[in-house]
Protein backbone atom coordinates (compact mmCIF):
# COMPACT_ATOMS: atom_id res chain seq x y z
CA UNK A 1 0.00 0.00 0.00
CA UNK A 2 1.44 3.34 -1.07
CA UNK A 3 1.80 5.88 1.71
CA UNK A 4 0.14 9.27 1.26
CA UNK A 5 1.13 11.01 4.49
CA UNK A 6 3.90 9.13 6.32
CA UNK A 7 7.41 9.03 4.90
CA UNK A 8 10.48 7.23 6.22
CA UNK A 9 10.50 9.39 9.36
CA UNK A 10 6.95 10.42 10.14
CA UNK A 11 4.98 13.12 8.34
CA UNK A 12 7.07 15.95 7.00
CA UNK A 13 6.82 18.96 4.69
CA UNK A 14 6.61 22.74 4.50
CA UNK A 15 4.54 24.08 7.39
CA UNK A 16 0.97 25.02 6.36
CA UNK A 17 1.31 23.14 3.06
CA UNK A 18 -0.18 19.65 2.66
CA UNK A 19 0.53 17.31 4.35
CA UNK A 20 1.99 19.49 7.13
CA UNK A 21 -1.15 21.42 7.99
CA UNK A 22 -2.93 21.96 11.32
CA UNK A 23 -5.89 19.99 9.94
CA UNK A 24 -3.71 16.94 9.30
CA UNK A 25 -2.11 17.33 12.74
CA UNK A 26 -5.51 17.42 14.40
CA UNK A 27 -6.59 14.32 12.48
CA UNK A 28 -3.39 12.57 13.56
CA UNK A 29 -4.12 13.41 17.20
CA UNK A 30 -7.62 11.96 16.86
CA UNK A 31 -6.39 8.87 15.01
CA UNK A 32 -3.77 8.09 17.66
CA UNK A 33 -6.40 8.12 20.39
CA UNK A 34 -8.69 6.05 18.19
CA UNK A 35 -5.98 3.38 17.85
CA UNK A 36 -4.96 3.46 21.52
CA UNK A 37 -8.30 3.90 23.28
CA UNK A 38 -9.69 0.37 23.75
CA UNK A 39 -11.90 1.48 26.63
CA UNK A 40 -9.19 3.47 28.40
CA UNK A 41 -8.12 7.12 28.48
CA UNK A 42 -4.75 7.34 26.66
CA UNK A 43 -2.00 9.64 27.88
CA UNK A 44 0.12 11.15 25.10
CA UNK A 45 3.31 13.18 25.52
CA UNK A 46 4.15 15.96 23.05
CA UNK A 47 7.49 17.71 22.53
CA UNK A 48 8.89 19.90 19.78
CA UNK A 49 11.97 21.65 18.44
CA UNK A 50 12.31 25.44 18.16
CA UNK A 51 10.52 26.15 14.87
CA UNK A 52 7.96 28.95 14.78
CA UNK A 53 5.29 26.59 13.46
CA UNK A 54 5.75 24.26 16.42
CA UNK A 55 3.18 26.22 18.47
CA UNK A 56 0.59 25.74 15.74
CA UNK A 57 1.08 21.99 15.46
CA UNK A 58 1.30 21.54 19.22
CA UNK A 59 -2.11 23.16 19.60
CA UNK A 60 -3.63 21.18 16.70
CA UNK A 61 -2.37 17.82 18.00
CA UNK A 62 -3.54 18.68 21.52
CA UNK A 63 -7.01 19.61 20.24
CA UNK A 64 -7.33 16.37 18.30
CA UNK A 65 -6.23 14.23 21.25
CA UNK A 66 -8.43 15.99 23.82
CA UNK A 67 -11.47 15.93 21.52
CA UNK A 68 -11.23 12.13 21.51
CA UNK A 69 -10.86 11.92 25.28
CA UNK A 70 -7.09 11.54 25.49
CA UNK A 71 -4.90 13.41 27.99
CA UNK A 72 -1.82 15.38 26.91
CA UNK A 73 1.53 16.02 28.59
CA UNK A 74 3.40 19.00 27.10
CA UNK A 75 7.19 19.17 27.58
CA UNK A 76 8.05 22.02 25.18
CA UNK A 77 11.33 22.21 23.23
CA UNK A 78 13.07 18.89 23.75
CA UNK A 79 15.41 16.65 21.68
CA UNK A 80 13.73 13.83 19.78
CA UNK A 81 15.56 11.15 21.83
CA UNK A 82 14.42 12.90 25.02
CA UNK A 83 10.80 12.48 23.93
CA UNK A 84 11.43 8.77 23.39
CA UNK A 85 12.86 8.48 26.91
CA UNK A 86 10.20 10.65 28.57
CA UNK A 87 7.40 8.68 26.92
CA UNK A 88 8.60 5.66 28.87
CA UNK A 89 9.47 7.66 31.99
CA UNK A 90 5.93 9.05 32.29
CA UNK A 91 4.30 5.73 31.31
CA UNK A 92 2.61 7.52 28.41
CA UNK A 93 0.80 5.51 25.75
CA UNK A 94 2.61 7.34 22.93
CA UNK A 95 5.01 10.21 22.32
CA UNK A 96 4.84 12.84 19.57
CA UNK A 97 7.75 14.93 18.31
CA UNK A 98 7.07 18.06 16.27
CA UNK A 99 10.25 18.51 14.27
CA UNK A 100 11.72 18.43 10.77
CA UNK A 101 15.14 17.47 12.12
CA UNK A 102 17.91 18.94 9.91
CA UNK A 103 15.54 20.60 7.40
CA UNK A 104 15.14 24.42 7.08
CA UNK A 105 12.92 26.28 9.54
CA UNK A 106 10.03 26.63 7.08
CA UNK A 107 9.57 22.85 7.22
CA UNK A 108 8.13 20.82 10.05
CA UNK A 109 7.19 17.24 10.78
CA UNK A 110 5.57 14.88 13.27
CA UNK A 111 7.15 11.64 14.49
CA UNK A 112 5.31 9.11 16.63
CA UNK A 113 6.86 6.92 19.33
CA UNK A 114 5.25 3.90 20.93
CA UNK A 115 4.90 3.56 24.70
CA UNK A 116 8.27 1.74 24.68
CA UNK A 117 10.05 4.70 23.06
CA UNK A 118 10.45 3.12 19.61
CA UNK A 119 9.29 4.62 16.32
CA UNK A 120 6.11 3.00 15.04
CA UNK A 121 6.28 0.03 12.66
CA UNK A 122 5.00 0.58 9.12
CA UNK A 123 1.74 -1.29 9.69
CA UNK A 124 0.73 1.00 12.58
CA UNK A 125 1.57 4.13 10.58
CA UNK A 126 -0.56 2.80 7.72
CA UNK A 127 -3.43 2.19 10.15
CA UNK A 128 -3.16 5.76 11.42
CA UNK A 129 -3.00 7.06 7.88
CA UNK A 130 -6.12 5.12 6.95
CA UNK A 131 -8.07 6.64 9.83
CA UNK A 132 -6.83 10.14 8.98
CA UNK A 133 -7.74 9.91 5.30
CA UNK A 134 -11.14 8.29 5.90
CA UNK A 135 -12.26 10.82 8.55
CA UNK A 136 -13.52 7.79 10.51
CA UNK A 137 -12.53 9.00 13.98
CA UNK A 138 -15.71 10.43 15.42
CA UNK A 139 -15.75 12.40 18.67
CA UNK A 140 -19.43 13.32 19.17
CA UNK A 141 -19.59 10.85 22.06
CA UNK A 142 -16.84 12.69 23.96
CA UNK A 143 -18.61 15.31 26.09
CA UNK A 144 -18.38 16.85 29.54
CA UNK A 145 -15.76 15.29 31.76
CA UNK A 146 -14.84 12.79 29.04
CA UNK A 147 -12.92 15.51 27.18
CA UNK A 148 -9.16 15.18 27.68
CA UNK A 149 -6.99 17.30 29.95
CA UNK A 150 -3.66 19.00 29.27
CA UNK A 151 -0.74 19.27 31.69
CA UNK A 152 2.60 20.99 31.16
CA UNK A 153 5.55 19.09 32.64
CA UNK A 154 8.03 21.52 34.20
CA UNK A 155 10.77 19.08 35.20
CA UNK A 156 11.08 17.23 31.87
CA UNK A 157 14.41 18.87 31.05
CA UNK A 158 15.95 17.80 34.34
CA UNK A 159 14.77 14.22 33.88
CA UNK A 160 16.47 13.90 30.52
CA UNK A 161 19.65 15.60 31.73
CA UNK A 162 20.03 13.02 34.51
CA UNK A 163 19.22 10.17 32.10
CA UNK A 164 21.88 11.30 29.62
CA UNK A 165 24.53 11.72 32.32
CA UNK A 166 23.75 8.27 33.69
CA UNK A 167 24.42 6.73 30.26
CA UNK A 168 28.15 7.16 30.97
CA UNK A 169 27.81 6.52 34.69
CA UNK A 170 28.04 10.25 35.50
CA UNK A 171 31.73 10.01 34.60
CA UNK A 172 33.71 13.21 35.01
CA UNK A 173 34.70 15.08 31.85
CA UNK A 174 36.99 17.48 33.70
CA UNK A 175 40.01 18.54 31.68
CA UNK A 176 38.18 18.44 28.33
CA UNK A 177 37.49 21.68 26.47
CA UNK A 178 34.60 21.26 24.04
CA UNK A 179 32.98 23.49 21.43
CA UNK A 180 29.25 22.72 21.11
CA UNK A 181 27.01 23.85 18.23
CA UNK A 182 23.34 23.46 19.23
CA UNK A 183 21.98 24.37 15.76
CA UNK A 184 19.59 26.82 17.46
CA UNK A 185 17.50 23.71 17.96
CA UNK A 186 15.83 21.52 20.53
CA UNK A 187 18.93 20.85 22.66
CA UNK A 188 19.97 24.50 23.02
CA UNK A 189 19.15 24.58 26.75
CA UNK A 190 19.92 20.95 27.55
CA UNK A 191 23.19 19.60 26.11
CA UNK A 192 25.27 22.58 27.37
CA UNK A 193 24.03 21.81 30.91
CA UNK A 194 24.85 18.11 30.58
CA UNK A 195 28.44 18.76 29.49
CA UNK A 196 28.98 21.47 32.09
CA UNK A 197 27.52 19.41 34.94
CA UNK A 198 29.95 16.61 34.07
CA UNK A 199 32.84 19.06 34.37
CA UNK A 200 33.71 19.85 30.76
CA UNK A 201 34.78 23.35 29.76
CA UNK A 202 32.08 24.18 27.18
CA UNK A 203 32.08 26.91 24.53
CA UNK A 204 28.49 26.97 23.27
CA UNK A 205 27.48 28.26 19.84
CA UNK A 206 24.11 28.70 18.13
CA UNK A 207 22.05 28.44 21.31
CA UNK A 208 19.72 31.41 20.75
CA UNK A 209 16.74 30.10 18.76
CA UNK A 210 14.26 32.65 17.41
CA UNK A 211 11.93 30.24 15.60
CA UNK A 212 13.53 30.93 12.24
CA UNK A 213 17.25 30.23 12.69
CA UNK A 214 17.18 26.50 13.43
CA UNK A 215 19.83 24.73 11.30
CA UNK A 216 20.58 28.01 9.50
CA UNK A 217 24.29 27.91 8.59
CA UNK A 218 25.00 25.88 11.71
CA UNK A 219 24.68 22.43 13.23
CA UNK A 220 25.67 19.02 11.91
CA UNK A 221 25.25 20.06 8.26
CA UNK A 222 27.79 22.87 8.78
CA UNK A 223 30.74 21.43 10.73
CA UNK A 224 32.87 24.32 9.49
CA UNK A 225 31.28 26.40 12.29
CA UNK A 226 32.79 24.28 15.07
CA UNK A 227 35.94 23.65 13.04
CA UNK A 228 36.94 27.30 13.23
CA UNK A 229 35.90 27.66 16.87
CA UNK A 230 37.83 24.55 17.97
CA UNK A 231 41.03 25.91 16.46
CA UNK A 232 40.42 29.44 17.79
CA UNK A 233 39.78 28.23 21.36
CA UNK A 234 42.36 25.45 21.38
CA UNK A 235 39.60 22.98 22.24
CA UNK A 236 39.93 19.20 22.40
CA UNK A 237 37.05 18.66 19.99
CA UNK A 238 33.83 20.07 18.59
CA UNK A 239 30.30 18.68 18.68
CA UNK A 240 27.64 19.69 16.14
CA UNK A 241 24.02 18.67 16.71
CA UNK A 242 21.12 18.96 14.29
CA UNK A 243 17.78 20.65 14.93
CA UNK A 244 16.23 17.85 16.97
CA UNK A 245 19.54 16.53 18.38
CA UNK A 246 19.28 12.98 17.08
CA UNK A 247 22.35 13.25 14.86
CA UNK A 248 25.88 14.41 15.66
CA UNK A 249 29.03 15.22 13.73
CA UNK A 250 32.29 15.95 15.55
CA UNK A 251 35.64 17.52 14.68
CA UNK A 252 38.98 16.70 16.27
CA UNK A 253 41.44 19.12 17.89
CA UNK A 254 42.84 20.06 14.46
CA UNK A 255 39.37 20.77 13.04
CA UNK A 256 39.14 17.57 10.97
CA UNK A 257 35.61 16.21 10.62
CA UNK A 258 34.73 12.92 12.31
CA UNK A 259 31.59 11.48 10.71
CA UNK A 260 29.11 8.89 11.93
CA UNK A 261 31.09 5.95 10.52
CA UNK A 262 34.20 6.95 12.47
CA UNK A 263 32.20 7.63 15.64
CA UNK A 264 30.70 4.14 15.35
CA UNK A 265 34.15 2.67 14.78
CA UNK A 266 35.48 4.30 17.96
CA UNK A 267 32.52 3.14 20.05
CA UNK A 268 32.43 -0.29 18.41
CA UNK A 269 36.09 -1.04 19.18
CA UNK A 270 35.61 0.16 22.75
CA UNK A 271 32.57 -2.09 23.23
CA UNK A 272 34.38 -5.08 21.70
CA UNK A 273 37.35 -4.52 24.01
CA UNK A 274 34.96 -4.58 26.99
CA UNK A 275 33.12 -7.65 25.68
CA UNK A 276 29.93 -5.63 25.27
CA UNK A 277 29.50 -5.66 21.47
CA UNK A 278 26.66 -8.13 21.07
CA UNK A 279 27.44 -10.82 18.47
CA UNK A 280 30.48 -8.73 17.42
CA UNK A 281 28.20 -6.96 14.94
CA UNK A 282 27.50 -3.36 13.97
CA UNK A 283 24.50 -2.34 11.86
CA UNK A 284 25.16 0.19 9.10
CA UNK A 285 23.33 1.15 5.90
CA UNK A 286 24.04 1.03 2.19
CA UNK A 287 25.68 4.45 2.68
CA UNK A 288 28.27 3.09 5.13
CA UNK A 289 31.75 3.61 3.72
CA UNK A 290 33.55 0.57 2.27
CA UNK A 291 36.64 1.57 4.25
CA UNK A 292 34.62 1.09 7.45
CA UNK A 293 33.59 -2.41 6.36
CA UNK A 294 37.16 -3.43 5.52
CA UNK A 295 38.50 -2.08 8.83
CA UNK A 296 35.84 -3.84 10.87
CA UNK A 297 36.53 -7.11 9.05
CA UNK A 298 40.21 -6.86 10.05
CA UNK A 299 39.13 -6.39 13.68
CA UNK A 300 36.78 -9.36 13.74
CA UNK A 301 33.61 -7.27 13.66
CA UNK A 302 30.78 -8.06 11.27
CA UNK A 303 28.87 -5.24 9.54
CA UNK A 304 25.22 -5.70 8.53
CA UNK A 305 23.72 -3.23 6.04
CA UNK A 306 20.13 -1.96 5.81
CA UNK A 307 18.45 0.59 3.60
CA UNK A 308 18.92 4.23 4.58
CA UNK A 309 17.01 5.50 7.61
CA UNK A 310 17.43 4.95 11.32
CA UNK A 311 14.06 3.11 11.59
CA UNK A 312 15.53 0.39 9.34
CA UNK A 313 18.75 0.27 11.37
CA UNK A 314 16.72 0.00 14.57
CA UNK A 315 14.48 -2.68 13.05
CA UNK A 316 17.50 -4.85 12.25
CA UNK A 317 18.95 -4.29 15.72
CA UNK A 318 15.70 -5.26 17.43
CA UNK A 319 15.20 -8.27 15.20
CA UNK A 320 18.69 -9.71 15.71
CA UNK A 321 19.61 -8.38 19.15
CA UNK A 322 22.47 -6.11 18.03
CA UNK A 323 23.55 -3.23 20.29
CA UNK A 324 25.24 -0.66 18.01
CA UNK A 325 24.12 0.79 14.70
CA UNK A 326 23.96 4.00 12.73
CA UNK A 327 24.62 6.05 9.63
CA UNK A 328 27.49 8.20 8.28
CA UNK A 329 25.22 11.22 8.79
CA UNK A 330 25.62 10.82 12.55
CA UNK A 331 22.42 8.99 13.52
CA UNK A 332 23.84 6.49 16.01
CA UNK A 333 21.90 4.07 18.22
CA UNK A 334 23.38 2.69 21.43
CA UNK A 335 20.73 0.11 22.25
CA UNK A 336 21.87 -0.37 25.83
CA UNK A 337 20.90 3.26 26.48
CA UNK A 338 18.55 4.56 23.80
CA UNK A 339 15.62 3.50 21.62
CA UNK A 340 16.39 6.01 18.89
CA UNK A 341 19.49 7.91 17.69
CA UNK A 342 20.73 10.31 20.38
CA UNK A 343 23.34 12.93 19.48
CA UNK A 344 24.10 13.95 23.05
CA UNK A 345 24.56 10.43 24.38
CA UNK A 346 26.73 9.50 21.39
CA UNK A 347 28.96 12.52 22.03
CA UNK A 348 29.16 11.70 25.74
CA UNK A 349 30.43 8.20 24.96
CA UNK A 350 33.11 9.59 22.65
CA UNK A 351 34.22 12.10 25.30
CA UNK A 352 34.36 9.37 27.94
CA UNK A 353 36.50 7.19 25.66
CA UNK A 354 38.81 10.16 25.04
CA UNK A 355 39.21 10.79 28.76
CA UNK A 356 39.57 7.13 29.78
CA UNK A 357 42.10 6.35 27.05
CA UNK A 358 43.92 9.69 27.44
CA UNK A 359 43.90 9.91 23.64
CA UNK A 360 43.05 12.83 21.40
CA UNK A 361 40.04 12.47 19.13
CA UNK A 362 42.37 12.50 16.11
CA UNK A 363 44.19 9.43 17.47
CA UNK A 364 40.93 7.58 18.01
CA UNK A 365 39.44 8.56 14.65
CA UNK A 366 42.44 8.00 12.39
CA UNK A 367 42.18 4.23 12.65
CA UNK A 368 41.12 3.61 9.06
CA UNK A 369 40.98 5.42 5.75
CA UNK A 370 37.58 6.08 4.23
CA UNK A 371 37.39 5.42 0.52
CA UNK A 372 36.64 8.64 -1.39
CA UNK A 373 32.88 9.08 -1.35
CA UNK A 374 30.98 11.76 -3.23
CA UNK A 375 27.35 12.53 -2.38
CA UNK A 376 25.33 14.91 -4.55
CA UNK A 377 21.74 16.00 -3.85
CA UNK A 378 19.32 17.60 -6.28
CA UNK A 379 15.62 18.58 -6.25
CA UNK A 380 13.24 16.50 -8.38
CA UNK A 381 9.81 17.11 -9.89
CA UNK A 382 8.71 13.53 -9.29
CA UNK A 383 10.13 10.38 -7.71
CA UNK A 384 10.13 8.18 -10.79
CA UNK A 385 11.52 4.66 -10.34
CA UNK A 386 15.27 4.75 -11.00
CA UNK A 387 15.24 1.37 -12.72
CA UNK A 388 12.59 2.58 -15.13
CA UNK A 389 14.87 5.28 -16.55
CA UNK A 390 17.09 3.48 -19.12
CA UNK A 391 19.44 6.44 -19.60
CA UNK A 392 20.12 6.60 -15.86
CA UNK A 393 20.63 2.84 -15.51
CA UNK A 394 23.05 2.88 -18.44
CA UNK A 395 25.15 5.61 -16.78
CA UNK A 396 25.14 3.74 -13.47
CA UNK A 397 26.32 0.50 -15.10
CA UNK A 398 29.16 2.30 -16.89
CA UNK A 399 30.31 3.79 -13.58
CA UNK A 400 30.08 0.49 -11.71
CA UNK A 401 32.13 -1.32 -14.35
CA UNK A 402 34.88 1.30 -14.32
CA UNK A 403 35.00 1.65 -10.52
CA UNK A 404 35.56 -2.09 -10.01
CA UNK A 405 35.20 -4.17 -6.82
CA UNK A 406 36.21 -1.32 -4.47
CA UNK A 407 33.72 1.09 -5.97
CA UNK A 408 29.96 1.34 -5.91
CA UNK A 409 27.01 3.54 -6.81
CA UNK A 410 23.91 4.19 -4.69
CA UNK A 411 21.08 6.28 -6.14
CA UNK A 412 18.02 6.88 -3.99
CA UNK A 413 15.33 9.42 -3.26
CA UNK A 414 15.16 11.22 0.07
CA UNK A 415 12.44 9.88 2.32
CA UNK A 416 11.69 13.32 3.75
CA UNK A 417 12.22 15.75 0.83
CA UNK A 418 11.66 15.89 -2.94
CA UNK A 419 15.32 15.23 -3.63
CA UNK A 420 17.43 12.56 -5.28
CA UNK A 421 20.77 11.54 -3.78
CA UNK A 422 23.63 10.11 -5.81
CA UNK A 423 26.47 8.50 -3.86
CA UNK A 424 29.55 7.19 -5.67
CA UNK A 425 32.46 5.54 -3.89
CA UNK A 426 35.83 4.55 -5.36
CA UNK A 427 39.56 4.59 -4.89
CA UNK A 428 40.23 7.79 -6.90
CA UNK A 429 38.45 10.94 -5.72
CA UNK A 430 38.42 12.73 -9.11
CA UNK A 431 37.06 9.73 -10.97
CA UNK A 432 34.50 9.19 -8.22
CA UNK A 433 33.29 12.79 -8.45
CA UNK A 434 33.18 12.70 -12.26
CA UNK A 435 30.88 9.68 -12.22
CA UNK A 436 28.63 11.16 -9.52
CA UNK A 437 28.22 14.33 -11.55
CA UNK A 438 27.59 12.48 -14.83
CA UNK A 439 24.89 10.28 -13.23
CA UNK A 440 23.23 13.29 -11.61
CA UNK A 441 23.25 15.17 -14.92
CA UNK A 442 21.27 12.35 -16.60
CA UNK A 443 18.84 12.17 -13.66
CA UNK A 444 18.22 15.91 -13.82
CA UNK A 445 17.27 15.60 -17.48
CA UNK A 446 14.70 12.98 -16.55
CA UNK A 447 13.12 14.28 -13.32
CA UNK A 448 15.10 17.38 -12.26
CA UNK A 449 13.33 20.15 -10.35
Amino acid sequence: MKRQLFGTDGIRGIANVHPMTPEIAMRLGKAIVGVLQNGKKPKILIGKDTRLSGYMFESALTSGICSMGGDVLLVGPMPTPAIAHLTKSFAADAGLVISASHNPWEHNGIKVFSKDGFKLPDEVELKLEGLMLSYSTKNEHVMGDKIGRVKRIDDAKGRYIEFAKASIGNSSLKGLKVVLDCANGAAYDITPHILSELGADVITLCDEPDGMNINKDCGSLHPEVIRGAVIAHGADCGIALDGDADRVIMVDEAGKEVDGDHLMAIIGLDLKKKGQLEKNTIVGTVMTNKGFDLFMEKNGINVVHTQVGDPYVMGEMLDKGYKLGGEPSGHIILMDHTTTPDATITALHILKIMRDSKKKLSELANIYRSLPQVLINSPVREKKDIDKMPSVMKEIKIAEKELGKNGRVVVRYSGTENKVRVMVEGEDEKITRDYAESIMKVIQKEVGG
